[in-house]
């Protein structure tokens, strides 16, 4: 990116975030900047997202993501389930240093560009996988497990549940209300919250799902 597009493109997240009232200062905004920087490039040979335009970027991803930030601020450790380029997971672990940000992808790629965001932003609070979920085993579990597009609620819950701590809770973010997703959850699992997210630049619908354990 020259310069021009870079202090454009640093506006209109600044502006953004404005928009979405998060308290947060020039730092983190510049760490952003570094890691869409880092993926248009990657991007170029890897084909991590197929949005191609920089300031589409801003806002179908980095917005996007920090459109749902506000439900995560209690969380000590959370796992981005299908991570991909790093959504929400990189965002999540810029916003908030002191959570333990797990990723994990399938695709080899993809979880080397991770790798390299994690060491370039210096992130130490990121943890990069490359396996399927279902195979995944931790020491520690995790009581925030989320997923942006992933898949859908059945599968997501029934392929990562056994990294879900006790008391934990799912947070997977769709674009329309994913009504038919939630009449199929796996038995035992409830909607806790539907929110309706607002995201700066954006005339689409997205959605926040809260899915908890039922209690007995």
């Amino acid at each position: 990116m020259n310069q021009l597009n870079t202090d454009a493109l640093s506006k209109i997240l600044a502006d953004g975030v404005a928009e979405l009232g998060l308290p947060f200062g020039d730092e983190k905004i510049a760490q952003m900047m570094a890691y869409l920087s880092l993926l248009i490039k990657w991007n170029s040979v890897y084909n991590l997202t197929a949005i191609r335009d920089p300031q589409e970027m801003v806002k179908q991803h980095l917005l996007d993501s920090l459109s749902a930030v506000h439900a995560f601020t209690e969380a000590k450790s959370i796992l981005d389930v299908g991570s991909g380029g790093g959504l929400p997971g990189i965002i999540l672990a810029i916003v908030f240093p002191q959570i333990k940000v797990a990723m994990i992808d399938t695709v080899s790629k993809k979880t080397a560009f991770l790798t390299q965001v994690k060491a370039q932003l210096g992130l130490r609070n990121v943890t990069v996988h490359n396996a399927r979920v279902e195979s995944l085993q931790v020491t520690e579990k995790f009581d925030v497990i989320t997923s942006r597009a992933f898949s859908e609620l059945n599968n997501f819950i029934n392929w990562s549940q056994h990294l879900l701590a006790d008391g934990g809770r799912f947070l997977a973010m769709k674009g329309v209300a994913p009504d038919q997703e939630i009449e199929r959850l796996p038995e035992g699992w409830m909607v806790e919250s539907i929110e309706a997210l607002h995201v700066p630049g954006l005339a689409v619908e997205r959605h926040l799902v809260c899915v908890k354990k039922i209690l007995n």
